[in-house]
């Protein structure tokens, strides 16, 4: 079981896994995504019209912090500049406001740190970076250690994508693979009774590895590594040892 949604395009290396070890993979997001309300964004007293620049870290936030804006009734500024993480993240904004390359900056490795560069060169903006409720404050730490104006704000929540009373009896799987500690928690959430060797666990990052070693289970497939930097490398990797 794969913890995330189904590949939208038929050319994803999960397909060839599948094909290639002859296993059946099954996509289920095990957390879901859900916007604040604006009644409760403005419990955090933060005025989206007084920040010049935002700071997108995925494709959520971008959706809902336009989706908060429209609520508000606030149309951003065409001045507004738009620091984002990938290039991808940063097309996405069309989906919203118009796209020009002199407002709308990315990194290549999906990173902020990689950002910082950039938002350096505008140290004169005011920065609002929208995050999920399960963020860290490295990101605050990074922005502070060179002096930029800042303020990060939650618009969105990251919640368990509670299984079905049928799920819970038919969940009979070999392996399980998670990208985050919220994956972990939904798993124990909807699985109390799960103990440590009842199903295989991969997990993508250090913090989702940490938050199963947590949870008291077993840790049987880790990225990334030097080696192996994707989920579906590691994988791979894994099954190949298993079948020699």
């Amino acid at each position: 079981m794969i913890s995330q949604p189904k590949p939208s395009s038929d050319k994803s290396p999960y397909y060839d896994i599948a094909r290639d070890f002859n296993v059946e993979l099954v996509f289920r997001p095990f957390i879901k995504v859900e916007g604040m309300t604006q009644q409760e964004f403005r419990k955090q007293k933060v005025d989206i019209t007084k920040y010049t620049a935002i700071v997108f870290t995925s494709r959520h936030a971008i959706d809902h912090f336009f989706q908060l804006a429209k609520d508000m009734r606030i149309t951003m500024p065409e001045t507004t500049k738009y620091f984002c993480v990938t290039e991808t993240i940063a097309h996405y904004i069309q989906k919203y406001a118009p796209y020009r390359k002199r407002k709308v900056f990315f990194g290549e490795t999906g990173k902020v740190d990689d950002l910082i560069p950039a938002m350096v060169k505008h140290k004169s903006e005011k920065y609002l970076v929208p995050l999920s409720n399960v963020s860290s404050d490295t990101i605050s730490k990074m922005l502070d250690a060179k002096g930029l104006t800042h303020t990060e704000c939650v618009m969105y929540r990251t919640v368990s994508n509670d299984f079905t009373p049928e799920e819970v009896k038919s969940f009979d799987y070999d392996m399980a693979l998670f990208f985050s500690p919220a994956g972990i928690k939904a798993l124990v959430e909807n699985f109390p009774d799960m103990k440590a060797g009842d199903i295989m666990i991969g997990t993508f990052g250090p913090s989702t590895a940490k938050a199963v070693k947590e949870a008291n289970l077993q840790l049987d497939l880790e990225a990334p590594t030097d080696r192996y930097p994707s989920m579906t490398g590691a994988l791979r990797h894994f099954l190949q040892e298993m079948e020699d």
